[in-house]
Parts: structure tokens; sequence; C-alpha cells
């Protein structure tokens, strides 16, 4: 088993009244993506800034690579590649001053690669950064992330605002790093779709507590989406366990199931529903199930 890369235990933030992390515990191994989803304020980005070393573990531990990365904080930044949401580039530097910037910090800079993805993405690197436009800022702080072939590449919202193709060159850059040189990535968006992509892992954070983990792949076959028809109007369900969400259109149910499907199929039809339609559960329907509004609890009499 190789040595994790990432060690969370017991990991809890409150900022005022408000719990961002409430005893988070998560492992990271190397050459895997990792997937990080949850709505907004729910802990994903307070997770991100501990993992930097931007906060301090108050209750619980961080290691990155082993050490405390607010006591270690030269050793493990050095080893690791950040792309922001914000992407708060410097706006006075040209893009080829910036690469100048970052290498000086990172032993490993491969310039050679930084062209490689200069070229790619169509970069003049004598342009300025506040001539950019956002899809190109976020190119170039890519780049940046990633030209000294981190160990760990933290991504926070990458995909915000760009258009379909920017969005396909910065994941197919990201793959290659992760696929090519056996590292790790870490990466947060609210974009189920490229998630499901991107990601080996995943980790889903609600209301500061990680609800859901596992493999990508595993999680989906776990999932299953249901259409039921009950005859005339059928106000409430019956008491399933396995049931995750629920939602009602007139006499006919969606629901997202995890669970045995002879059980669930066996109490439904017990209760008159006649199932019209099963299929595995896509990552943004088992999302919505987990965290959303129409959130299902049987309880059995």
């Amino acid at each position: 088993m190789p040595e994790d890369i990432v060690k969370v235990s017991g990991l809890a933030r409150q900022f005022g009244r408000t719990k961002a992390l409430d005893g988070v515990s998560l492992n990271m191994q190397p050459g895997l993506v990792y997937g990080l989803v949850g709505a907004n304020g729910q802990g994903k980005t307070t997770l991100i800034k501990h993992l930097l070393g931007l906060l301090r573990a108050k209750q619980g531990s961080v290691q990155v690579f082993g050490m405390d990365p607010v006591k270690h904080p030269v050793d493990v930044l050095q080893r690791i590649g950040y792309l922001s949401e914000e992407r708060d580039l410097p706006e006075w530097m040209r893009i080829d001053e910036l690469m100048r910037y970052t290498a000086a910090y990172h032993p490993n800079w491969d310039q050679s690669y930084a062209n490689d993805l200069l070229e790619t993405f169509r970069l003049d690197p004598a342009k300025k950064i506040k001539e950019l436009s956002k899809g190109m800022r976020a190119q170039a702080g890519l780049i940046a992330a990633v030209a000294h072939r981190p160990e760990l590449l933290i991504l926070d919202e990458p995909s915000t605002g760009l258009d379909a193709v920017v969005r396909k060159d910065i994941l197919n850059a990201i793959i290659r790093t992760v696929a090519d040189d056996g590292r790790t990535a870490l990466f947060s968006s609210h974009l189920l779709d490229e998630v499901e992509q991107m990601s080996d892992y995943l980790f889903m954070i609600d209301s500061g507590q990680l609800v859901l983990e596992g493999n990508v792949d595993d999680i989906k076959e776990q999932h299953e989406l249901w259409e039921v028809r009950f005859p005339g109007l059928h106000h409430e369900l019956p008491p399933v366990e396995g049931i995750i969400s629920a939602e009602q259109r007139g006499s006919d149910w969606s629901l997202v199931c995890s669970g045995s499907t002879n059980h669930i199929n066996e109490s439904l039809r017990a209760a008159g529903g006649e199932v019209a339609h099963l299929r595995n559960a896509s990552l943004q329907e088992i999302f919505v199930a987990r965290v959303g509004r129409n959130r299902f609890v049987a309880t059995e009499d």
C-alpha cells in the first residue's frame, strides 16, 4: 500500500456559529484524481486552505507528505501546485515573467513543459496578465501550477466562468499531468459532469461533513434511479429502506436508491407501485439526492 499523500483526521473548523468542517477524515494516495464536491459554503475551500497551510488545524490534524503544512510551509508548498477560483495573478507581469517568478520557487521547474503548454494554449509569453481574458488567465495560472510537476495538484473550481473549449484544454492538461507522471490531483468543482469525467475517487461534503466517498464507478454502480407509478394520486411513499431521495409528479415518483434492488423492488410492488424505469444514477443525480431538498428518510413502523 503506497504512503498517503494527504491524511486528514477528525478535522473541525468553526467560524462564529457556522461549522465549516465537522470531523472530516480522509486520505489521498499517489496517482489518483480526487473529486471534491459540495454546494457553495459547505466546506470545500476551507478544507483546501488547511491542506495549503493557510489555516491551522484547531481540532483534528492535517498531514501533507507526512508533514504539518503550517509548521513546514516551504517543504510542503514546493511540492504542491495550486490554482484558485479567483486566479489572482499579478496583473503587472507578463506571462513569461510570471513563469520565471514561479520557477524561482520550484527547483523542479520544467521550462520545456511550460513552453509546450504555452504553445498548446496559444498564449503569447510577452502579453501582460492584465490584458488576458478570463480563460487565458486560467490557462496561465494552470501552467504556473503544473510546470514544476508537483506531486500534489490542487484545483479549486478551475473551470468557473470558462467556455467549453478552454475547459476542455485545462482538463486535458490536468489529465496529462497526472497520467504521465503518476501524480495526485484534488479537483474541486460544482460541475458534476467534469468531476465524473475527471475523477477516480470522490469526496462529497455537506454541512461540513463527509457524507459520501469512494471510487466514482463504484458509487455510480451503488445508486439507481427508479421511476415508479402508483394507481391514483399517491401522496406518500411507503417506508422503504434504501430510498435516498424522492420527487413526486402526480402519481409518478422519481427515486434515487442505494441498497438491495430486490428488496426495494418487492417493497414498492407490495405497496401497489409499478416500476417503469430503472438505471444507474449519474453523479449529478446522486449529488442532488444526497444534499438536495428531496432527501427521503424511511422510518419503519
